[in-house]
């Protein structure tokens, strides 16, 4: 029977407190890369009415060369609280995007240093800051002296197991005034293999005064439990485990504030949902969002007898009418 003590249970059941920012839900939805769009987040935000949701991130130098904001950063105003996450290793440059992002109606401004991939770390953003702790820090302080609104970062235990630096990482990150860490408890050179070692993650935990979110491996309301209980972290941040299932960050926030564990989609709703992002990208994106809902498509399709062929079907989609006849060819 999967439960919380009552002390654990009245903690994860009351508000998050970032800086000045108070939240109503212990549980976030990470940003992820091609998928964190307006769409997508409007279907978590049905689920998780109270949960921080992130954008996808922005590179705060081509912000500066642009004279319109990129769509990435277009927030609906009815989807609060709602963080923007921008990277560089730029600090004057990370204080003029923060200010844009302010002016856009972010919550929050979020620095992701944790991104362990090639094309972002050779730009000397995401986990790479692991490696250039003071440059790290003068970006956090460069931003929060920049905005009127909370600064928080997003990063990795460290750079390889040879360099896992992050209890000193995150004591200046906090000395610099961020207001709230989000921890995934990888390094870098794990990329998204092996397992998230959450043993990490409690240590910081111990030594910060700033609320520390866990990350890594939240894949079900069990884990995100355990992951609590295990590290003593704040709250929570759900990432690849709502590809194709946005319903998660709903389903662990119930279960903190109630104790109980609501029903799990049937698999007609879970490919009602499919459909309705497909539109959803076709309405915002028109052509480039039906090539863009195809990654989607495949993850919300398994479980099933012909998942296999439905996904190499799905993943060629060229318009919406075929992608509603091979889900509905399921749903019949």
């Amino acid at each position: 029977m999967l439960s919380l003590s009552p002390t654990l249970q009245t903690k994860l059941s009351t508000p998050l407190t970032i800086g000045t920012v108070q939240v109503n839900s212990r549980v976030l939805q990470s940003p992820l890369s091609g998928v964190t769009d307006l769409v997508f987040r409007r279907l978590v935000r049905r689920y998780a009415p109270s949960s921080m949701l992130y954008t996808e991130m922005v590179q705060a130098s081509e912000i500066h060369h642009l004279q319109e904001l990129p769509r990435v950063m277009e927030v609906d105003p009815q989807e609060h609280p709602i963080s923007i996450q921008l990277f560089d290793c730029r600090p004057d440059f990370m204080a003029e995007a923060a200010r844009k992002a302010v002016a856009q109606g972010a919550d929050t401004i979020d620095i992701n240093m944790g991104c362990p991939v090639n094309k972002i770390t050779k730009k000397g953003g995401g986990s790479s800051l692991l490696r250039q702790p003071e440059v790290a820090a003068e970006i956090v302080k460069t931003v929060v002296e920049a905005v009127p609104i909370p600064v928080t970062v997003k990063t990795r235990i460290g750079w390889d197991d040879q360099e896992i630096n992050i209890l000193d990482f995150a004591r200046r990150l906090e000395d610099a005034g961020a207001q709230m860490l989000t921890l995934h408890g990888r390094t870098r050179a794990q990329g998204y293999t092996g397992q998230a070692r959450w043993e990490w993650i409690a240590k910081v935990k111990e030594i910060l005064s700033i609320p520390v979110i866990a990350n890594g491996d939240i894949f079900s309301v069990e884990s995100a439990v355990r992951c609590l209980m295990e590290t003593g972290a704040d709250g929570v941040m759900c990432s690849r485990g709502t590809l194709g299932y946005p319903f998660l960050v709903g389903e662990i926030d119930y279960f903190l504030k109630t104790g109980q564990l609501l029903p799990q989609p049937s698999l007609d709703e879970r490919l009602q949902c499919a459909k309705e992002h497909l539109q959803g990208l076709w309405e915002y994106k028109g052509q480039r969002g039906i090539y863009q809902s195809r990654k989607h498509m495949t993850w919300y399709v398994k479980g099933f007898p012909g998942a296999g062929e439905l996904r190499d079907q799905l993943s060629r989609i060229t318009s919406v009418e075929e992608g509603y006849f091979l889900l509905d060819s399921v749903l019949i």
